[in-house]
């Protein structure tokens, strides 16, 4: 584990506003990465991670452009989960690497406190171990489909099949060290993360101490 650097996962379910509170606790000066964008970058044009999805699932998941083609890549892994298992034992070592390489330069260059690594799928992987503290951001069911529909433009028969690839919400509160509610307005949502950037430095503080 890096020196000084307290581990922070951060995850929830899809359209629970993990972004937006990864980005608030960016702006207070917590280290942030997002796996989605690591992932993406893992299978850019030209690179082995996209080389590799290709002779799984074939040239026809390329555009035109030979970018990988995403709408369709979902429509496939989403109805079939041990598609979406392979795709992920494609890209998911790669993503774990580079989380590890960031938090040890972050340590190398003298960074102490809490770094937060916001991971769509951290239970589902069973990646929690990697971590010393998990954060789980969390709203109904029911107000997550709503934004998964107006925000993808889905059905609810696909917004649906979205979350059923993911563990219910849930679950994952069960397993949280620390819960960010997004079902009232930004400003409640605001006022929560200002709290756990505070219980975090605190905790970072403390293992920090031991």
């Amino acid at each position: 584990m890096p020196e000084g650097l307290l581990r922070v996962g951060l995850t929830g379910g899809i359209a629970t506003g993990k972004s937006y509170v990864t980005q608030r606790l960016q702006a207070a000066g917590l280290p942030t990465i997002d796996a989605d964008r690591l992932a993406r970058e893992a299978v850019a044009p030209g690179s082995d991670g996209l080389r590799a999805v290709v002779n799984r699932f074939g040239r026809d998941m390329l555009t035109d452009a030979g970018a990988l083609d995403r709408p369709r890549l979902a429509a496939v892994i989403f109805r079939d989960a041990s598609a979406r298992a392979d795709l992920e034992a494609l890209i998911h070592p790669e993503v774990r690497r580079r989380i590890a390489d960031w938090q040890t330069q972050l340590a190398r260059h003298g960074y102490r406190g809490p770094v937060i690594a916001d991971i769509p799928l951290l239970f589902e992987t069973g990646r929690t171990g990697d971590f010393d503290a998990l954060v789980v951001v969390a709203c109904e069911p029911a107000t997550q489909r709503a934004r998964l529909m107006a925000r993808d433009g889905l059905t609810a028969e696909e917004a649906d099949q979205r979350m059923a690839a993911q563990w219910p919400i849930s679950h994952k509160v069960r397993g949280a060290d620390f819960v960010v509610r997004t079902d009232g307005t930004f400003a409640e949502t605001d006022a929560q993360v200002d709290a756990l950037v505070v219980q975090l430095r605190e905790q970072a503080a403390s293992q920090a101490s031991t």
